[in-house]
């Protein structure tokens, strides 16, 4: 008597299919949002999107979720996904909070750091740098965090660390933005080796003071470069 086999159910290779897909959807959507293609306040339409990317309703509403997680896109019940609005106060807020906390845990930190810390800064500089030239937008945002945190890691203030690792993740987008479409690429590669060699060398005030300004910087290239269209628009609508 022979038992037959049988071929085992294959709905976990059908997700991955999915999956994969709205990976592909988003990423493409994501560039699109951050290149200044698709306006904030845009509709992004489930039908249309599947259509012009030739797929099922399935990966794209996956791909729209994952961009409302990354902050780009707001879904709403009734009016469906619709490109996130960058608000000045928002980036104000989100720096200024940025601003008071960081260069309390660095100085708590800094002085801790050892060659082993080191290496890894040093390691995610080189990876930041390669990143920036072959224009990877989605992980210039995670590096940031990542070098940022690993700064502060021996401050021994979890509860703040917490509160800056929420406020460097929401600032993701903006990071990413302010990167792709200002001129900040040479000057955040040079102000974070700066920061670690500040640090090397237990400058640890003037790396506290290029902090400041490091982060100053950011939020006010956002601001500028989001005025500067704001008022484009205005203008073209009126």
């Amino acid at each position: 008597m022979t038992l037959e086999t049988k071929s085992p159910p294959r709905p976990a290779l059908k997700s991955l299919q999915h999956r994969t897909i709205a990976a592909a959807v988003a990423e493409s959507l994501r560039e699109r949002i951050l290149d200044g293609e698709f306006k904030a306040g845009l509709p992004l339409r489930q039908d249309a999107l599947a259509s012009e990317f030739g797929v099922s309703r399935i990966p794209v509403r996956e791909a729209l979720m994952q961009l409302e997680a990354e902050g780009l896109v707001k879904i709403h019940p009734h009016r469906g996904a619709i490109v996130s609005e960058l608000s000045t106060e928002e980036i104000q807020e989100l720096f200024a909070l940025r601003r008071l906390l960081e260069p309390r845990l660095l100085e708590a930190s800094a002085r801790q750091l050892t060659s082993d810390d080191y290496d890894k800064l040093n390691q995610i500089l080189q990876e930041y740098s390669a990143e920036l030239r072959a224009n990877h937008v989605r992980r210039w945002g995670e590096l940031n965090t990542q070098f940022h945190m690993l700064l502060y890691r021996h401050a021994g203030q979890p509860r703040t660390s917490a509160i800056v690792a929420n406020l460097l993740q929401e600032c993701d987008r903006h990071t990413r933005l302010q990167l792709s479409l200002t001129d900040g690429m040479k000057r955040a590669e040079t102000e974070h080796a700066e920061l670690v060699r500040l640090c090397q060398n237990g400058q640890i005030a003037e790396a506290c003071s290029l902090l400041r300004t490091h982060i100053d910087d950011v939020a006010k290239s956002l601001q500028t470069y989001i005025e500067g269209h704001q008022r484009t628009d205005g203008s073209r609508q009126a």
